[in-house]
């Protein structure tokens, strides 16, 4: 299978054979091809060159819907429901052959109980839980009775116990003969499911394997072709004083159906990682708002920095007091997607950096910050100042990440710091953060990752709607612990 964007090969010959039973994982850096491939095996893009055999026959995919008609479905890693409708018109939105809406919740019942992913179709979405509507998404494809189903991070956004629930679904369709087609960055579950593996780089195949005899360090040597060792944690200094405290911060949620904060405490100190763990819908985006100063407490002594109460100041005032903020969606908060590197880096520091003294725009040391964070972080880039959106995933995080800690701020607030990015990328970014708190900054990590947290933060809270747990020290913070607050049980024994 081979696939241009311009001068760019985004798969150059590609060859896959997943067989039936086979759960088979689809595994590379960010920008190696994967999601170019599996968009051509669902119909979303047409191949230059290539053929896909359904079955041992030649056949084309001209569209989606084309590929569900073969028997191919595909679970996207972002949701794509409706809040305010039920579960079962979510479901009879996506049927290519219209049903009555009984008959759809009829069936729907059936199967979320044959897999074990139990669902009330009369529930609106907005009523459901992220790993609820993980399920509702899956279940929409068994719906379609796929013999090929492709996942693209399935457990991005679920907490380990839901994370094994999902593992025993695929197990099951596997021995109905299902294939399943399983693209994640968590190597770990990877070795768990999955059979056989197809490693890309730079758009080609490099490696076959069977991930169950590999390690992790040796798949991501295969995906990355170099090792990737863990983000290195030096000797703990001792912290210093309190940077950062919250005083029962209590917020309204954005929309109707969000989730706000309700009385929020916390207390960052110099030299530490505090990391906030919580499965995604209950209140990071408020908790994330809040302290970068895009929505303003309802006291200035709400929030208090090195002692000032910021409650009530901008974004521009709080990083003038030595602040930094990545917020979590990269491309559109973090970045304007048409906007220029330089432009994106204007945006962030024109008030700190000295990119407009007298208000005249000194185009020069804006391009010269772009260089320092690309070769810093190891931006990979086709020009020296392309348009955000020309970066892949990975590398755009990298280049907000490099953008906030090469200031050397006093305090990071960070959100979801490696989502979505290879393994090489993750080490680099997290390594960031620990030198960063280890020269004595103060660093906030919001995440979904509890693999992440682990290797990072000195202590862990869990936010779960609205309310945060009081922090677990790294010695305490099991990963069933963690999973067990983040899930909503045992939050009174935290607090």
């Amino acid at each position: 299978m081979t696939r241009r964007f311009g001068a760019l090969v985004a798969n150059d010959a590609v060859d896959l054979a997943v067989p039936g039973g086979q759960a088979h994982a689809l595994l590379g850096e960010n920008g190696a091809g994967k999601s170019t491939l599996v968009k051509i095996l669902y119909g979303l893009l047409q191949p230059d060159a290539g053929e896909i055999a359904w079955r041992g026959a030649p056949v084309p995919i001209p569209d989606p819907r084309a590929a569900r008609a073969l028997g191919i479905g595909m679970v996207f890693q972002h949701f794509s429901l409706f809040e305010a409708m039920t579960v079962a018109e979510n479901v009879a939105l996506a049927l290519d052959v219209p049903e009555p809406l009984p008959r759809v919740a009829e069936r729907l019942v059936a199967v979320s109980r044959a897999y074990g992913l139990p669902l009330e179709p009369q529930r609106e979405v907005w009523r459901l839980s992220v790993g609820e509507r993980q399920r509702v998404e899956i279940v929409r494809c068994l719906m379609q009775d796929p013999r090929l189903i492709i996942l693209d991070e399935p457990t991005s956004v679920l907490t380990p116990q839901e994370a094994d629930g999902l593992f025993a679904t695929l197990d099951h369709l596997r021995a109905e003969g299902r294939a399943v087609l399983y693209i994640s960055h968590k190597l770990e579950e990877v070795r768990r499911l999955c059979e056989a593996a197809t490693i890309l780089r730079n758009g080609r195949v490099v490696a076959t394997c069977d991930p169950r005899v590999e390690t992790a360090a040796s798949l991501a040597r295969m995906m990355v072709g170099t090792d990737v060792g863990a983000a290195r944690r030096n000797a703990t200094a001792e912290a210093g004083p309190v940077r950062l405290s919250v005083h029962a911060l209590s917020l309204p949620p954005p929309e109707p159906h969000g989730v706000g904060l309700d009385g929020a405490s916390l207390e960052l100190r110099a030299g530490e990682v505090l990391g906030i763990a919580g499965v995604a819908g209950n209140g990071q985006d408020v908790l994330f708002a809040a302290l970068s100063g895009e929505q303003a407490a309802p006291a200035a002594d709400r929030i208090i920095l090195d002692g000032a109460p910021i409650g009530r100041e901008d974004i521009t005032a709080r990083r003038r007091r030595g602040a930094a903020f990545v917020p979590e969606e990269r491309l559109g908060h973090a970045a304007v997607p048409r906007f220029r590197l330089s432009e994106n880096a204007l945006l962030a520091g024109h008030a700190t950096e000295g990119f407009a003294p007298g208000g005249l725009v000194r185009r020069s040391r804006t391009l010269d910050f772009v260089d320092r964070i690309s070769a810093a972080f190891d931006v990979r880039k086709g020009a020296r100042d392309p348009e955000a959106r020309a970066l892949s995933g990975g590398n755009l995080q990298k280049f907000v990440v490099g953008r906030e800690i090469l200031r050397q701020p006093r305090l990071l607030v960070v959100c979801q710091p490696t989502w979505g990015v290879d393994a090489g990328a993750a080490r680099v970014i997290r390594q960031a953060i620990l030198d960063l708190a280890r020269s004595g900054a103060a660093v906030l990590v919001i995440s979904q990752d509890l693999d992440e947290l682990l290797e990072i933060a000195d202590r862990i809270a869990v936010i779960f709607h609205g309310r945060l747990s009081a922090p677990l020290t790294a010695a305490q913070a099991t990963r069933e612990r963690i999973g067990l607050l983040m899930g909503g049980a045992a939050m009174a024994e935290a607090a």
